[in-house]
């Protein structure tokens, strides 16, 4: 499987703004959670998943989701190809990242919040979870 994106869409009338992403399936998701990075540390990460998928949906403010498909989980090239993904909140979609990559979430904006839904559940993310130095990959260039 590879990333993609769930393109959602916003509705607004005379009541207020409806945003919604209609073709995501919330089967397999276990749990969730909202990311708010610091100012003074605006990116969180590299956190990879063998077996857990994300799938990220911006709230507040903006950010750039990148990912690497790890090649090696003890000892990953450091030369792997970064993808990333900006995510807004006047732009209503998902990032899909599936298990065997790694993350980096950096929030843009302050104040800027992030929805992960997980499909792992919590008891298993223990062996799941594997974290790299924050400067393993450049995210500068």
């Amino acid at each position: 499987m590879i990333p993609k994106i769930i393109q959602g869409g916003n509705f607004s009338d005379h009541r207020g703004t409806i945003s919604y992403v209609n073709d995501f399936d919330f089967k397999g998701i276990e749990r969730f959670y909202i990311i708010s990075n610091s100012d003074e540390n605006p990116i969180r990460g590299w956190q990879g998943h063998k077996l857990d998928s994300k799938n990220f949906y911006c709230l507040n403010g903006s950010f750039k989701i990148h990912f690497i498909k790890i090649d090696n989980w003890e000892n990953p090239s450091q030369d792997l190809v970064i993808e990333t993904v900006m995510v807004s909140e006047s732009d209503s979609k998902i990032v899909h990242v599936p298990a065997g990559y790694a993350n980096a979430i950096e929030s843009l904006e302050t104040n800027s919040k992030l929805i992960s839904f997980s499909t792992l559940p919590l008891v298993n993310v223990k062996e799941d979870d594997v974290r790299y130095p924050s400067d393993y990959w450049s995210l500068n260039g």
